[in-house]
């Protein structure tokens, strides 16, 4: 029999009801002795009972091992433990001695918990000697301090506690940069200088040299007053300056939506910084996976490589200095295994500083005598108490909506456990969600360091939230079945993407079925289109077992009318023959026109015969466009492959580059290969002809367009600089003139407007330039289109050049009115595609706009009627990205091409039911432009690899013209090989 447990102190408080839920649990199980409860757990008897017996609190392992030997729920005696440890603040848990004296009111504790260090805390600041020192020298030398690091990595504490106070004669400005980073600095300036803050504001906003005036203004009566008082400076340089620290510098992207006021308050910063009086030191803390973003500020890109210092993690010997130091600060020790343990946690880990600090603040608040100890530290929890405290207030500050998004955000980054714990997992950006709700709750994620951001890759800042977050440790529960099958989706869309959506590795059958259960707000739009498209193809190949299975009823349907009509069936058993040789020769003849096509660029002369064997004995409009497809393969661009050909040689006989430009009449083509252009008469274009080549320089072009008049060419180089030629003579063109564009990034593409006078530049910047060239010698901005969110990249103008249509990857279309090109307007916004716009073309009539997107379509737009207008007809046959779009001059048909290496032509004569004309086939792979010669039909198209095809959509020409490419009669053998069981009869039996 067990015998009976001491009775309870019921004045024990928090202790007497942890013990004494400990007690039922024992009563709960049978009451087992404590020798039976020892060899299940693992501990002496003497620990096990006095954990029950209420006279202090044991540590959370012997908790935990008596709570499994008693059968119990070990996640949620955590958090009992926990908030016992947390009642018994200022308590010696490990001893039991009950000390109200332990945490002494009024006595400044040595660490700064989650908080950065300040400068007052400058005397526990320790382990960063070696790093203050550099950056108070590069800021003594520089003036301007760029510092990277990790969130959690101790930027804001090395500037505030470790740089500030290496200048005590100067009196900081420190700020974060908020949603209007240029008031926050002129309030801070205001307030220095004893003025309302509006007028300085307003100058700030008039331009860079208002905050360098301004600090020099204050410093100067600062200066005044000091004479006055007799002071003396102590700073160590030859004039009195003022030292900007602009922490969480982050902000200016995450919260500021004004991208000129960004890009003022940085200029403002920079200039103040190198201005040649400058009396302004600048140091700005960011965390590294905004270094990208910093590169996109003008003001900023050249100052950074001079300015940029990296923040990495402390070394085990640091760690030692900032565990111990503030410590014998504080005339307190650390216990040597309380220092192993900390050591161990702490170090190689990022972001875990603030994690660290908080873990040490919690146990001095539990220290013995003047001794912090293993045991205090485990009382309070460690890191894991720190981080299940953070992870609760992040939770309850969040909305329902942003709650349920912190929800999806964190299981998507925990690796569910196969027979172990679960653990963290690393994921990439492009994994998770990009609305609002996901962003907003990433950045506060973040900032309450429980997600560490690491360039592109977000993860968990500890796997201790793991196992302590009850929360987390519930969403786990409750959504592991369904997020293993979210996981493997996630992975098998990833797969599809990274094997160009090969339709093999789409979901089908239970997979499919049951994928479909998983609720659509969970997904992101990338494993929605997964799916999207697994449906799409399980529909696809269900209609193709119904037409199988009505053939095989119709078949079996014919056979027993044979058998019931035996001694009648002769003739039709020889129709029947003749059908099934007609099927097979069918068969056989669609077959042949798809090895045509993958042929074509290396035997352009088989190609095409077996093409047209295929087209004669099957005459369909797959065969028809295998047809089309070898014959225009094998065009010009044959020969740039041609082993014989390969290297400059061919270059003078065969058109190539990256960027096309064709002249209005089509007879003069621009092909911009690296720092050359290259023009070629297309009278002929089965005969290109040579021409003038104009010489660019090393930067390199990008787009490149001929006026509409055909005597000018343009084109902007690698670094922006807009360049124009006299090709009125294309045989010698000459430069015309050349100046920059005062685009910010890259730029994407280039229009002309019809009356050759007007030109537009699209960047990256988000931003669209207009441009004078009525004298070609004298370009000049007119004007600067802004509103697109992110990158511009196609721009066209209209037939009748009133209007200027703009693309960009914030998924809409802007249609500006530029009839006074110097103040153009926005008329409308067409929004419609799910992804980026890369393409745009007008018709001829300038009534409708075809456009190609990123989601795999183009679109037909109404725009007669300005400013509304309508979605006509989609364009919906490529499988990946549309690169370019094109109409023809006549405007009944109209050309798309893709990555996906398909040329589509289509009947756009009844806008609203585009019917599609041709289905062609590059077997080069991506198409990234197309350009129309003439009006009947003859277009080019140029691939990712800087050759061009010829295309002919004209049957009859072609089917006249096809013998007459070809250089031998195809042979036995190779006829035997194409078209097996089929008599010889080769479509051009004589040598040409």
């Amino acid at each position: 029999m067990p015998r009976g447990e001491i009775p309870l102190d019921p004045e024990g408080g928090p202790l007497f009801e942890f013990a004494a839920r400990l007690r039922k649990l024992r009563e709960q199980a049978g009451r087992p002795t404590y020798r039976d409860l020892a060899q299940h757990a693992h501990y002496g008897i003497a620990a096990l009972s006095s954990a029950a017996a209420g006279r202090q609190l044991p540590s959370l392992a012997v908790t935990l091992a008596y709570v499994r030997a008693c059968g119990g729920d070990e996640r949620e005696w955590k958090v009992i433990w926990q908030r016992t440890a947390a009642a018994c603040t200022g308590m010696d848990t490990s001893a039991g001695t009950g000390d109200k004296d332990r945490q002494r009111s009024g006595t400044k504790p040595p660490y700064a918990g989650l908080a950065a260090f300040g400068q007052a805390d400058a005397g526990f600041f320790f382990g960063r000697e070696k790093l203050t020192g550099t950056l108070v020298e590069h800021v003594k030398e520089k003036r301007l301090l760029v510092l990277f690091g990790a969130s959690g990595s101790g930027k804001s504490s090395v500037l505030r506690a470790g740089v500030l106070p290496a200048f005590p004669g100067i009196a900081p400005l420190i700020f974060t940069p908020g949603p209007h980073p240029l008031e926050e600095c002129a309030t801070r300036l205001a307030a220095r200088a004893g003025t309302a803050p509006g007028p300085v504001q307003s100058a700030l906003m008039a331009g860079p040299l208002a905050f360098h005036r301004t600090v020099r203004q204050i410093l100067a009566r600062e200066g005044e007053q000091e004479q006055r008082e007799g002071q003396e400076q102590e700073t160590g340089f030859a004039t009195h300056d003022l030292l900007v620290v602009v922490d969480q510098f982050e902000e200016v992207f995450t919260l500021c939506r004004d991208a000129r006021e960004r890009e003022r308050f940085v200029a403002a910063l920079v200039h103040a910084a190198h201005a040649p009086d400058s009396r302004t030191r600048v140091a700005l803390a960011v965390r590294s996976d905004f270094y990208t973003h910093c590169t996109r500020l003008p003001a900023l890109v050249d100052a950074l490589p001079r300015a940029q210092h990296p923040i990495g993690p402390m070394t085990a010997e640091e760690l030692r200095a900032a565990i111990v130091q503030p410590a014998a600060r504080s005339r307190l020790t650390v216990e040597s295994a309380l220092l192993a343990a900390l050591t161990a946690d702490a170090h190689g880990r990022p972001g875990t500083l603030p994690l660290l600090s908080h873990a040490l603040l919690e146990t001095w608040k539990r220290r013995r005598g003047n001794a912090l100890t293993l045991a205090g530290y485990r009382a309070a929890g460690g890191f894991e108490g720190a981080l299940t405290q953070t992870a609760e207030e992040f939770h309850h500050a969040l909305n329902g909506n942003r709650q349920t998004a912190a929800r999806r955000l964190f299981l998507r980054l925990v690796a569910l456990g196969e027979g172990t714990e679960d653990t963290k997992r690393r994921v990439r950006r492009q994994e998770l969600d990009d609305g609002p709700d996901t962003e907003f709750v990433l950045e506060q994620a973040t900032r309450a360091r429980l997600l560490t951001v690491d360039g592109n890759h977000v993860e968990i800042a500890h796997e201790a939230l793991i196992r302590c977050w009850t929360r987390l440790g519930d969403w786990l529960e409750e959504d592991r079945g369904q997020e293993r099958l979210q996981r493997a989706l996630t992975e098998a869309t990833t797969l599809w993407e990274s094997l160009e959506h090969d339709s093999d590795i789409l979901y089908r059958g239970a997979r499919l079925a049951a994928a479909k259960d998983l609720p659509p707000q969970a997904l992101t739009a990338r494993e929605r289109a997964f799916l999207h498209a697994s449906q799409a193809a399980a529909q696809q190949a269900q209609q193709q077992d119904c037409r199988r299975l009505r053939r095989l009823r119709r078949l079996a349907a014919a056979l027993v009318v044979l058998l019931a009509c035996a001694m009648t069936a002769a003739g039709l058993a020889v129709q029947a023959q003749n059908t099934l040789t007609r099927q097979r020769n069918e068969t056989v003849a669609l077959r042949a026109a798809d090895e045509a096509v993958h042929l074509s660029p290396y035997k352009p002369s088989l190609a095409i015969q077996i093409a047209l064997a295929s087209y004669r004995q099957t005459a369909q409009k797959r065969t028809r466009d295998a047809l089309l497809s070898a014959l225009s393969v094998a065009s010009i661009g044959a020969r740039a492959t041609s082993p014989k050909l390969i290297g400059h040689a061919s270059a003078d006989h065969t058109p190539t580059g990256h960027t096309p430009a064709v002249t209005a009449d089509g007879r003069t083509l621009a092909m911009a290969n690296g720092s050359q252009i290259v023009l070629w008469d297309m009278k002929n274009p089965r005969k290109p002809r040579r021409l003038g080549t104009i010489a660019a320089g090393a930067a390199g072009l990008g787009p490149i367009q001929f006026t509409p008049d055909g005597t000018t060419l343009l084109g902007v180089d690698s670094d922006r600089t807009l360049r124009l030629w006299d090709v009125t003579d294309p045989n010698h063109p000459a430069p015309q003139s050349k100046r920059p564009t005062e685009h910010a990034d890259a730029v994407y593409s280039i229009a002309v407007n019809h009356d050759s006078r007007t030109a537009a530049t699209s960047s990256y910047d988000d931003t669209v330039r207009l441009w004078d060239i009525a004298d070609p010698r004298h370009p000049r901005m007119l004007d600067k289109l802004t509103g697109h969110a992110r990158n511009v990249k196609p721009v066209a103008f209209s037939p009748d050049g009133k209007t200027l249509a703009s693309g960009s990857d914030g998924h809409d279309i802007r249609i500006w009115d530029v009839t006074d090109p110097r103040h153009a307007t926005l008329i409308d916004i067409l929004k419609g595609h799910r992804d980026a716009v890369d393409a745009l073309a007008y018709s001829p009539d300038g009534r409708t706009l075809l456009s190609g997107s990123d989601d795999h379509t183009a679109k037909l737009w109404d725009i007669s009627d300005l400013p509304r207008h309508r979605e006509l007809g989609e364009l919906a046959r490529h499988a990946d990205i549309v690169t370019s779009v094109a109409f023809a001059s006549h405007g009944r048909t109209a050309a798309t091409v893709g990555i996906d290496g398909v040329v589509n032509v289509w009947d756009v004569t009844d806008p609203t039911h585009p019917a599609q004309l041709a289905h062609l086939t590059n077997p080069r792979g991506t198409v990234k432009e197309v350009r129309y010669l003439k009006a009947d039909g003859t277009f080019l198209t140029v691939t990712a690899h800087f050759s061009v095809q010829i295309w002919y959509t004209d049957l009859d020409r072609v089917l006249a013209d096809a013998c007459n490419r070809v250089r031998g009669t195809i042979s036995r053998t190779q006829w035997t090989h194409h078209f097996p069981r089929l008599d010889y009869t080769p479509p051009c039996p004589h040598d040409t």
